[in-house]
């Protein structure tokens, strides 16, 4: 029986799953701004997955691609706290 299909689909739930609360906790904290602390380490990750095992590229692949989609969403999440439709940090200022 081959696990390989069922790894990579459980691996990419998780992984996309870590994401998005990820995204609102470094919109709420660091703001629209920390866009680069998903966009390298996805540039990384999209890296090491062309020198890795078969397997394992595409699990980073995967988290470089997430990261990429994350870096769009930092941006979004952003406009969302503007509108009132995410949480507002109260200790911060938010510009347009």
């Amino acid at each position: 029986m081959n696990w390989e299909g069922l790894l990579l689909g459980f691996s990419a739930f998780l992984i996309i799953g870590l994401c998005h609360p990820l995204v609102a906790k470094l919109e709420y904290y660091k703001g629209k701004k920390s866009w680069y602390l998903l966009f390298f380490p996805g540039l990384a990750f999209l890296i090491i997955s062309f020198f890795t095992g078969e397997t394992l590229s595409v699990i980073f692949g995967i988290i470089a691609f997430a990261l990429f989609w994350s870096t769009i969403e930092i941006f979004k999440q952003h406009e969302r706290v503007l509108k009132g439709q995410a949480k507002r940090n109260p200790n911060r200022n938010y510009d347009r």
